[in-house]
């Protein structure tokens, strides 16, 4: 069973048995599928079943020269209109089968962003017509199995236009340290040491997420996995319509970085208000926009 298949609103779903009788109902009524032709006996197959608008499951295998559709794997995913990163992004093919994983170096989170790419079909039609593989922007969405809801922090304009300014003088000096520029790296370094000694501080009279407005960080040892804190921008309520069960889709401000992120009901614990904050664990995913 996939971890996140609950993310997509198929919590009640725990024996593999059920979920096998699903993914083959899901398999006769879906209504998009592509093949891409690898060999001259088969070819690859991508069905996606959509639960709700920009909701479903993507169920991929191999087509025999008889036509007849053997399922290799599955996973859920969510998709969103908006564009994340317009950052660098190298795609690369993941070892044990025919999907990708894409590699975003985003200087808002400090880090290199490892996400799950959900039109790898796309990319790899692209690859065999020898078409422009060069991707000019990122759309990422994450899938949550649990989280919970954290009240907003009071800021003034004020506070709101100071950070906004050293987050982007921070994204500024962290491009050019990665260039090669010592003063940049002294200076990043230095005011990490500074805010180590604020929070070391603050943290003995106040509680953490007061002090972490937001945050994304890697969790565990799968690399597209992330816990984040992000301010919650937009909720929107969505109903799988096989099993009824509701999904919430929240559109996350984390790091100054927008995505959206999709959780059921029964796994969050607070009710989602734009304004208030969001803390969970999730699996990244992400469209890439290859130029034309």
């Amino acid at each position: 069973m996939h971890k996140f298949l609950r993310s997509v609103g198929f919590g009640k779903y725990q024996k593999k048995k059920e979920i096998m009788q699903l993914l083959e109902e899901l398999e006769r009524t879906a209504a998009a599928s592509r093949r891409i032709q690898v060999e001259p006996d088969s070819n690859l197959c991508e069905v996606r079943a959509e639960l709700a608008p920009g909701m479903g499951i993507v169920m991929a295998g191999e087509t025999d020269e008889g036509g007849v559709f053997r399922r290799e794997y599955y996973y859920p995913y969510m998709t969103a209109n908006d564009v994340s990163s317009d950052v660098e992004c190298s795609i690369q093919r993941h070892t044990e089968k025919e999907t990708f994983g894409g590699l975003l170096d985003e200087p808002r989170v400090g880090i290199s962003l490892i996400f799950y790419l959900d039109n790898g079909f796309e990319y790899l039609e692209r690859k065999l017509d020898h078409a422009s593989c060069k991707v000019s922007a990122v759309k990422l969405t994450g899938l949550s199995s649990e989280g919970k809801i954290l009240l907003p922090l009071h800021k003034t304009r004020k506070q709101i236009e100071k950070a906004q300014v050293a987050a982007k003088d921070r994204s500024s000096l962290m491009e050019a340290a990665r260039n090669g520029d010592e003063d940049a790296m002294e200076t990043l370094t230095i005011e990490d040491i500074d805010m180590y000694s604020q929070i070391s501080r603050r943290v003995m009279k106040e509680d953490i997420y007061s002090i972490v407005d937001s945050s994304f960080m890697p969790s565990g040892i799968e690399c597209d996995q992330y816990t984040v804190i992000g301010e919650i921008l937009q909720v929107e309520e969505k109903v799988n319509k096989v099993s009824g069960e509701k999904v919430y889709d929240l559109r996350l401000n984390c790091n100054d970085m927008v995505f959206h992120v999709g959780i059921a009901e029964r796994d969050l614990l607070g009710e989602p208000v734009v304004g208030r904050r969001f803390k969970g664990q999730i699996w990244m995913q992400g469209v890439a926009v290859f130029e034309e």
